[in-house]
């Protein structure tokens, strides 16, 4: 939120349910991500660097007069988990989906985060933060280095795509890489195609 503002970027919040969702509460069955729920005891919505084809994303809404968050959620279950190979809460998107992955939990309950394209009927799957929280650590410092590019800074845009152009950013993230390097995401990565394998592979080995 920061640097939306301090880059005079889009940045738009709306208020939290009075009852907002908290850690460990079920959601189409699977607990709820803890820092997630964070988030949404200070935000109904949010809409980050979006305008107008910018390179942020929206965190789905979920307040006391729209609930979004849980209608996405059923409509992933219903179309996608059976493709996806297994379950996920979803939790924002731009052109693709954000979700976490109950499954791979850490002790503490802190889920990893993947985005999810489901442009062809097979769904490609990126992992791409550890944690919620690293998720927005490193979705900040990719906005960073957009608004750095000569290129935006000129036309107002560049040719810097989330999580491709971030790649050494994601590497920074330890439980990320190692989780990858394990094999942990293989079941949800099996429809990638080449160029998904070789990103993956250039996160795994900026981390060395």
């Amino acid at each position: 939120m920061e640097i939306c503002r301090r880059s005079n970027l889009l940045l738009e919040t709306s208020p939290p349910a009075s009852a907002p969702l908290k850690g460990g509460n079920l959601l189409e069955g699977l607990p709820f991500d803890p820092m997630l729920a964070s988030v949404y005891t200070r935000l109904g919505h949010a809409m980050f660097a979006t305008e107008p084809v910018g390179p942020g994303w929206i965190l789905y809404r979920h307040d006391d007069q729209v609930h979004g968050l849980e209608e996405r959620n059923k409509w992933w279950r219903e179309e996608w988990w059976q493709e996806l190979g297994e379950p996920v809460l979803v939790f924002g998107g731009d052109l693709y989906t954000y979700a976490t992955v109950p499954r791979l939990a850490d002790a503490r309950g802190r889920q990893p985060v993947v985005r999810v394209d489901t442009y062809e009927y097979d769904p490609k799957v990126m992992p791409v933060a550890s944690n919620v929280d690293r998720f927005f650590d490193s979705y900040s410092r990719y906005l960073e280095a957009v608004v750095s590019d000569p290129d935006y800074q000129e036309a107002g845009g560049a040719d810097l795509l989330f999580p491709w152009a971030a790649t050494d950013i994601l590497a920074r993230d330890e439980r990320l890489v190692e989780l990858m390097r394990a094999g942990r995401f293989d079941s949800l990565m099996k429809n990638g195609d080449d160029s998904t394998r070789r990103w993956a592979a250039r996160v795994m080995g900026t981390a060395v």
